[in-house]
């Protein structure tokens, strides 16, 4: 769940171009988001403390459930790792609550008026939630490479190679979810009312995206939630990426398992549509 506690008061608004900039309309704008993108990465360094403990329950699901349910399949005759099949789900749980709080600044800063100084400054608004959402995504992005490399030193198995590529399907996956988050953050004004959304949408697409189990295994009236949820082709993709384990359990479409690649491509077309759709909500704040 998406933290309460405020977000640190560093406001941009003095670095955002001013009207007299000298610099044309596009270099303005792509300035805004690099300092909106800078600004997000400050706040992930800020609060070492808040990494690490957001790093714990994901590990502790890695190595105690997994290694208990590995322990528990080798007496009943399975050699399969269920360590390996965790990590994806793993990777997901982590990287939920860094882009879904890009949301809750939106909404603090609304409330402490930082917002407001933001919105008067001679730049497109787009811009604006383009980079917050693009820098919630990064740093989101950074707490899964974390639990991936930390992953591999435990023992956890994966070639390598597949870091780079298993990444990039992570920051398409956390730019889905900060652009969720964001769009629900410049629709709702109370902070109460935002967490109660969150909390209320993110347990049910997680259980629903076979993070913990696989899909096929779940009732099917619940196919088409399934089928539905993006995070559902989310850790496919990166269970397909990262082994052979995932390749027969994931979603099908009239019998047919999309490649990878068109998992992503969902994945991706929501993050563009759901940042667009922030970025017009965005655009009409008061």
């Amino acid at each position: 769940m998406a933290s309460t506690e405020a977000p640190s008061t560093t406001t941009p608004t003095a670095l955002l171009p001013t009207a007299s900039w000298s610099g044309g309309t596009h270099v303005r704008n792509l300035r805004t988001v690099r300092v909106m993108w800078q600004r997000e990465l400050i706040r992930l360094s800020r609060s070492p403390v808040g990494l690490l403990m957001s790093l714990l329950t994901p590990l502790m699901f890695l190595m105690v459930l997994g290694t208990g349910l590995n322990s528990a399949m080798r007496d009943a005759g399975n050699d399969a790792d269920f360590r390996s099949y965790f990590l994806p789900g793993m990777l997901l749980m982590v990287v939920q609550a860094p882009a879904v709080n890009t949301g809750v600044s939106i909404v603090w800063d609304r409330r402490a008026g930082f917002l407001r100084e933001m919105l008067v400054a001679p730049v497109r608004r787009s811009a604006l939630i383009a980079g917050i959402c693009l820098g919630g995504a990064t740093a989101a992005t950074a707490y899964g490479a974390l639990v991936l490399a930390i992953a591999g030193v435990l023992g956890v198995t994966y070639d390598p190679l597949l870091f780079a590529p298993v990444l990039m399907e992570l920051l398409v996956t956390t730019l889905a979810l900060t652009a969720l988050g964001a769009l629900a953050a410049v629709s709702i004004t109370r902070i109460e009312t935002f967490q109660a959304v969150v909390g209320i949408s993110m347990m049910p697409l997680l259980f629903l995206s076979g993070a913990l189990f696989p899909v096929s295994g779940l009732p099917g009236w619940l196919n088409g939630a399934v089928l539905a949820n993006p995070l559902t082709y989310a850790v496919d993709a990166m269970r397909r990426t990262l082994s052979d384990a995932g390749t027969g359990g994931g979603p099908h479409w009239w019998g047919w398992q999309p490649p990878i690649a068109v998992e992503m491509a969902f994945v991706g077309a929501l993050a563009l549509i759901a940042l667009a759709t922030a970025a017009r909500r965005f655009s009409r704040i008061d």
